[in-house]
């Protein structure tokens, strides 16, 4: 993603330094103090997902109770994996930029690792009234969502969800829809009549602790309102870019009827814990066993 989307975005292109630092801490500040190096040997099918089985409410007064944030933040965080390109490395791909570029045959393994050991693909709205409502989750849950609109996500991560009985949430930079290499509208739609979920990475992927308030209209408002017109779904969720937020953007993102938004591994806000759901990249170099092994060992030992 990175090294096509610096080269024809401005606002990426200024922000290289700050997304090499982010996939840093999002790949290994939230893990575990073992090294990766030793993961593989470890045993990873240790089952750690039990969604607040103490906090059950019953189907009668679901609706009527809302968690508070404190609540919210205490909850077993559920997993989230983010994945941008899907596609195998090239010569020119760095170090860096095989972190967040999974080659295909590493997608397949990751993917199929998560249904072996017996994970269910949950969606936003799940999750969100899991959070809020204290309504069930599956024993072992998993959200899975993808970044940019790159095409690979396409051609490559959706027959390979598909055949696990998978669904995706894909964060759309709505500046490249239909440009080369990206996905178009018909394929957009596609993805979501099948029911997968459609949600907001602003137009071109502008760092959201510099907007001003005309950037809230060009990066939020404007994305949001394309999108609903490929899908006619409202777009209730938002990831966002390069992770990176500030308390002053989760009361304008409420405003715009975002519901949720997603960051990589830094911390939470406590006052609108809604606003900053961790997610966790998945690297290119993991194989299925690593990438499960450090997925259940970040969402299993952090909480704030």
């Amino acid at each position: 993603m990175f090294n096509i989307a610096f080269q024809k975005f401005p606002q990426m292109n200024r922000s290289i330094s700050l997304i090499g630092t982010m996939i840093f801490l999002a790949v290994f500040n939230s893990c575990s103090t073992q090294s990766v190096n030793s993961i593989e040997s470890d045993d990873a099918t240790s089952q750690v997902l039990i969604p607040n089985a103490n906090d059950t409410i019953s189907d009668n007064t679901i609706e009527n109770k809302t968690a508070s944030s404190a609540e919210i933040t205490a909850k077993r965080q559920i997993p989230v994996l983010c994945y941008h390109q899907i596609r195998d490395w090239k010569a020119t791909d760095s170090k860096t930029a095989k972190e967040i570029i999974t080659p295909v045959a590493v997608f397949n393994d990751q993917i199929k690792a998560l249904a072996d050991s017996g994970y269910t693909s949950i969606l936003p709205d799940q999750l969100y009234d899991y959070l809020v409502y204290g309504k069930e989750l599956p024993e072992k849950s998993v959200m899975i969502t993808f970044d940019d609109n790159d095409l690979s996500q396409y051609e490559h991560a959706v027959p390979t969800l598909k055949k696990h009985g998978f669904k995706g949430v894909y964060f759309i930079m709505t500046v490249t829809i239909g440009r080369p290499r990206y996905m178009n509208k018909t394929q957009l739609k596609e993805l979501s009549d099948d029911g997968n979920v459609i949600g907001s990475h602003t137009w071109d992927h502008h760092n959201v602790q510099k907007y001003t308030e005309e950037d809230w209209i060009t990066q939020i408002e404007k994305p949001s309102k394309v999108l609903e017109e490929i899908t006619g779904k409202k777009v209730e969720y938002f990831a966002y870019p390069f992770g990176t937020w500030n308390v002053e953007a989760l009361p304008e993102l409420e405003k715009r009827g975002i519901k949720a938004a997603f960051i990589l591994a830094t911390k939470r806000d406590e006052n609108k814990p809604l606003y900053t759901i961790r997610r966790m990249i998945a690297s290119g170099n993991w194989s299925g066993k690593t990438m499960l092994h450090v997925m259940q060992k970040t969402f299993s030992l952090s909480r704030n």
